[in-house]
């Protein structure tokens, strides 16, 4: 048993060295630039700060107090809560759109696999690619989401998506879901190809509806799955730039 541990972690050491190398010295080094005064034009010229880039008091001579730091800033608190609103809302659609997919590109049909391999063109787009074709798409001058919400009679002036702040946080959400949904439904797929195709054939012939097969037998098993593939979206999303 010893013998295998010490092969695993012998295995995993040089995987372990390029991420303490790679991601976590950078890590460590900018949780440590955030407690001192550091400039990026010279990060040499720097002193200790302690926590005062984060909550500082400033007494004014007329005995007045002053809050200041990155926890009393009301933009970055803003900031904060646009990327907790987009991860949510958005993992939630992918999740729910993501198992709607699998479960129709489960089922038999002719041609299935070109239908699978179509889905994932969205994903298979490098992001970058994807967001500039988008912000064509959504140019408020002649972008052809206008054009065909205006054809349709659903809107009557042309609406500029992303510089508003009513509709930009929309209109990244919906970019986000095209994207990332394909992905959902590719671990949601595998999943449920690995069910045993016997449990769903007892639940059936005991009479239960398909819904029901899916709410008391699918879901559960699939459960484990799903929420490995919730927690890596979750984490993309939280971080998403480009």
């Amino acid at each position: 048993m010893r013998r295998r541990v010490r092969t695993a972690w012998l295995f995993l050491a040089p995987m372990l060295f390029v991420l303490a190398v790679v991601a976590g010295w950078p890590f460590l080094r900018t949780v440590y630039y955030s407690f001192t005064d550091a400039s990026l034009a010279d990060l040499d010229a720097r002193q200790w700060v302690g926590f005062d880039n984060y909550f500082s008091l400033l007494r004014l001579p007329n005995g007045r107090v002053l809050y200041d730091g990155l926890l009393v800033d009301p933009v970055w608190w803003r900031a904060v809560w646009n990327t907790v609103r987009f991860a949510v809302v958005s993992v939630a659609c992918e999740t729910v759109l993501g198992m709607v997919v699998a479960l129709a590109l489960n089922a038999e049909f002719p041609g299935r696999g070109i239908v699978r391999a179509a889905i994932l063109i969205p994903w298979a787009i490098p992001t970058i690619v994807s967001a500039k074709m988008w912000q064509w798409m959504l140019n408020d001058q002649f972008g052809i989401i206008n054009v065909v919400l205006l054809n349709l009679g659903l809107i009557h002036d042309k609406i500029a998506w992303t510089a508003s702040a009513d509709t930009a946080m929309i209109a990244v959400l919906v970019v986000d879901i095209w994207k990332s949904t394909p992905f959902m439904a590719l671990l949601i797929l595998a999943a449920l190809q690995m069910l045993p195709r016997e449990i769903l054939e007892v639940a059936k012939l005991d009479g239960a509806s398909p819904w029901q097969v899916f709410r008391w037998v699918t879901l559960p098993l699939i459960r484990p799955a799903v929420m490995v593939a919730v927690i890596f979206r979750a984490l993309d999303a939280l971080r998403i730039f480009d």
